[in-house]
């Protein structure tokens, strides 16, 4: 039977990959076996590569830099720099990479048992792409820098390659970049490219949003959606349904909602204004009031948009339940919030409009109303 050498025991002599490999239990793992995630610590400023002039610097700090079957090399490195930038190409753009290595003769051949940074020139391209150390190096990246072609521009650095790592069980900061692809069941990581937290299910690589999390708590989740384009009714009283605003609502639930529309009718006509309303999940109770302009209030001019001439109107409504308001030939808002009580019926909360009258100049919803929507039971 093979064994092993536990830590902390006395008379026992442990080699370096020993100790590695039982460091790896002091950071998150990779979901393999005896592995480990390599990287800087979150919010460590260290490691931080700059440019001065063509000069790549990087400041000191430390990193966990991991080699399978090897562990987890803990390494500290006073501020360096590994080069400067190479000559841009005449005619392609390049990717270059900074990367912190760790030298072991034992795994590389090297001759060497050090730690520094390196600076390794990609190849110019039509589509240039992040240049790949050596196999048997053992590193972890630090930064890319993108060199624009001869005449298009200075070198600029992102350091969204650069890995974070945590004890097991610690949130994990990430970009795209750097996003795992397991983690283990109910690990937590806050994405930087989106601003959300997100967990790992229970077979340690399924990715759903915390508030998703079974039995998480829904209530504070916020839905949005806004009008990528604009939407006309022309000579038409029937609602039809909006092409944009439109949120999912759970069944049992209760959420507060609120739309900003702006509106507007072709040439400066107020004759056909707008109706609004809303379609709904069976047996849900919704009641919304709605600021705007009067639709009786803007006969041939936009007066009471221009004397704040506002009205508010207050409605429990059914499905066929709407509220007119008026339109002219300037943009109009109207702000209209409310609640809506699901029973056991999930669906859609939807925006629903049409012309107050019939009228040939087109009624518009124009590009920039949003509607948002927020669980609060």
């Amino acid at each position: 039977m093979a064994s092993t050498d536990p830590l902390w025991l006395p008379s026992i002599s442990y080699d370096e990959t020993e100790l590695r490999k039982m460091d790896s239990m002091l950071v998150m793992p990779d979901g393999t076996a005896l592995g480990a995630r390599g990287g800087v610590r979150p919010g460590d400023p260290g490691l931080t590569t700059t440019l001065a002039g063509s000069t790549i610097n990087v400041s000191a700090g430390v990193a966990a830099v991991v080699r399978s079957g090897q562990g987890v090399y803990r390494a500290f490195l006073a501020a360096t720099s590994p080069g400067t930038v190479a000559a841009a190409h005449a005619t392609f753009d390049r990717i270059d990479l900074v990367y912190l290595r760790v030298w072991d003769t034992a795994v590389d051949a090297s001759g060497l048992r050090k730690a520094d940074t390196v600076y390794l020139q990609g190849t110019a391209s039509a589509s240039p792409a992040i240049p790949a150390p050596g196999a048997l190096e053992i590193y972890v990246p630090l930064a890319t820098i993108t060199v624009p072609h001869s005449g298009g521009g200075s070198p600029t650095v992102s350091t969204s390659i650069r890995p974070y790592t945590v004890a097991p069980g610690g949130i994990l900061p990430v970009t795209s970049a750097t996003e795992p692809g397991s983690g283990g069941p109910g690990q937590v990581f806050f994405d930087a490219d989106t601003d959300k937290f997100v967990y790992f299910k229970a077979d340690g690589a399924t990715k759903a949003a915390l508030l998703d999390s079974s039995g998480g708590s829904v209530v504070g989740k916020v839905s949005y959606i806004d009008k990528s384009a604009d939407e006309s009714v022309t000579s038409s009283t029937t609602l039809q349904d909006d092409n944009h605003l439109t949120l999912a609502v759970a069944a049992s639930a209760k959420y507060v909602f609120k739309l900003m529309l702006l509106g507007q009718s072709a040439g400066s006509s107020t004759t056909g204004d707008i109706k609004v309303g809303f379609t709904f999940p069976t047996g849900s109770t919704v009641h919304f009031t709605g600021t705007g302009p009067n639709n009786a209030d803007l006969s041939g001019a936009s007066s009471s948009n221009s004397n704040g001439e506002w009205i508010a109107r207050n409605n429990a409504t059914s499905g066929s339940t709407t509220i007119p308001y008026g339109m002219s030939g300037v943009p109009i808002g109207i702000v209209i919030t409310g609640s809506i009580t699901t029973t056991s019926t999930a669906g859609n909360l939807r925006l629903q409009w049409a012309q107050n009258t019939s009228d040939s100049n087109a009624t518009s919803l124009l590009t920039g109303s949003w509607m948002q929507l927020t669980r609060v039971a």
